[in-house]
């Protein structure tokens, strides 16, 4: 029996399972070896043969975008190109908003069956798990299906939109067994599951320290390790071919918005969320003696600090650093006189003095 029949056998005996107190150490150790073959499956095939065509795209700009959707949900930013088959479109690396020079990857359709590899479909969210935000284009008029199929294909492979990463200490031990303690009560997970889904992995010494309430599928999530934690955006296109009633339910529903690529509507507030969800900042330098020169931004990271400005000027500045003024929501009062470990914050100015 090959993995994607062992994988379609787990998942079938999963849904027919009922989930109780009684069964709820058969669906762990169930979920355990579903992870683990879906593991298998998206590793690299070790048998020689011809090496198919590559898909990544070099990362360039601030950030990274990608475009995820069905064959036929449509563009976003020119609804009549023909959709190549199975080939990344770079859309655009350039200032789309706030000076910020993003990169819009638009990957190929993916169909029902992408993360066992139909289609290319493998390759395609590869791709998706180095982007820094994902679009997912969904058409408003087939209500949530595609929604539901398309995280279901992301999570197959490990991308978890719009979760954080589980609190939970995991580390493998040489010697002394299973170390089990929590700082939480726990309702999801008891000390014997855990040793049940370690046991399925083949580790038998480790130390585990749960400091939320997590599920099994978390807790496998820490043990695999591979997990890629990103921001998601929901993009409901054609709202112009549903009723008013359906595009104020869409449009309420979280990490949501509702467009329209062929009436050009809501696109600016589109780009506004995007920005949003990058947690891009921009930042403005200043000379001594002179204006702000606000005509050329510094895009950085929400969290930055001066010490990163630094680098970001030139590598070698914040090694001939003395103190900088700063001007901004990120002071008491302004200009400020900070140091390096200083957290910056959008649209401040920044005068930096050297040694």
């Amino acid at each position: 029996m090959g993995i994607l029949e062992k994988i379609s056998e787990i998942e079938k005996e999963i849904s027919r399972t009922q989930k109780n107190k009684a069964t709820e150490y058969h669906l762990g150790l169930l979920k355990a070896k579903l992870a683990k073959y879906r593991a298998q499956l998206l590793e690299p095939s070790k048998s020689g043969g011809t090496k198919g065509e590559g898909f990544d795209v070099m990362k360039s700009g601030d950030a990274r975008v990608a475009l995820i959707g069905f064959p036929s949900v449509g563009k976003l930013l020119n609804p009549s190109i023909s959709e190549p088959a199975f080939s990344i479109m770079v859309l655009l690396i350039g200032r789309i908003y706030k000076g910020a020079n993003i990169q819009l990857l638009d990957l190929p359709g993916i169909i029902e069956g992408a993360a066992q590899g139909k289609g290319r479909g493998r390759q395609v969210i590869a791709v998706a798990r180095t982007a820094d935000v994902v679009i997912m284009m969904l058409d408003a008029t087939k209500g949530d299906v595609q929604r539901s199929l398309l995280e279901k294909e992301l999570e197959s492979v490990g991308i978890r939109l719009n979760m954080s990463k589980p609190n939970i200490y995991f580390k493998p031990k040489k010697g002394g067994g299973i170390s089990y303690n929590s700082t939480v009560p726990l309702t999801q997970c008891s000390e014997k599951l855990v040793q049940l889904i370690l046991h399925e992995y083949k580790i038998f010494n480790a130390e585990v320290l749960f400091r939320e309430d997590c599920s099994p599928d978390e807790f496998i999530d820490v043990i695999v390790g591979n997990r890629v934690y990103m921001p998601c955006l929901y993009v409901y296109n054609k709202v112009d071919q549903i009723s008013m009633e359906e595009v104020d339910r869409l449009a309420r529903r979280p990490n949501s918005v509702v467009i329209s690529c062929g009436m050009k509507l809501n696109l600016d507030y589109l780009l506004e969320m995007l920005w949003e969800y990058l947690a891009l900042i921009c930042i403005y330098t200043k000379r001594r003696g002179e204006r702000p020169d606000f005509s050329d931004a510094i895009i950085m990271r929400r969290g930055a600090s001066v010490e990163h400005v630094c680098h970001r000027i030139h590598r070698t500045l914040a090694s001939q650093f003395k103190y900088a003024l700063v001007w901004g929501t990120s002071t008491k009062y302004s200009p400020q006189r900070v140091g390096l470990t200083h957290i910056m914050e959008h649209e401040d100015v920044i005068q930096i003095v050297k040694k």
